[in-house]
């Protein structure tokens, strides 16, 4: 089994659209105004928005978005007027990773950690 397709919720499918196209995503489908999906830039992944009429309460939907070149993104970014909660930064489990919202409130990580992610030292063999 493989991870190929996430969803977020939106209260403005449209909105959201604009929003993820700066972060470099390509625009696949549009059915306005209840759906939207993505592909990845790199790899074989999907990502898509549908409408919901009130969004989950509480955290929310976490997605990482992985960029080799990180930094250089965010600087392109927040260029382009995209807010970050917090810019890249190193973290303890060896990622650095930039956060930001997406315009739902959907929390986006934009990060960066090679081997550490399938492979970090604390890693459990079976």
């Amino acid at each position: 089994m493989k991870l190929n397709q996430v969803t977020v919720p939106s209260l403005d499918v449209k909105k959201s659209i604009s929003f993820y196209k700066k972060l470099g995503l390509r625009l696949i489908v549009e059915a306005l105004p209840h759906y939207a999906r993505f592909e990845c830039v790199e790899g074989d992944s999907t990502f898509s928005i549908h409408e919901v009429e009130t969004l989950p309460v509480g955290d929310g939907v976490y997605v990482y978005f992985e960029t080799e070149n990180l930094d250089e993104e965010v600087s392109r970014l927040v260029a382009e007027g995209i807010q970050f909660e917090h810019l890249p930064k190193d973290q303890t489990w060896l990622w650095r990773e930039a956060r930001l919202k997406d315009p739902d409130h959907n929390q986006i990580i934009l990060f960066f950690a090679g081997d550490n992610r399938k492979d970090p030292p604390w890693r459990i063999d079976e």
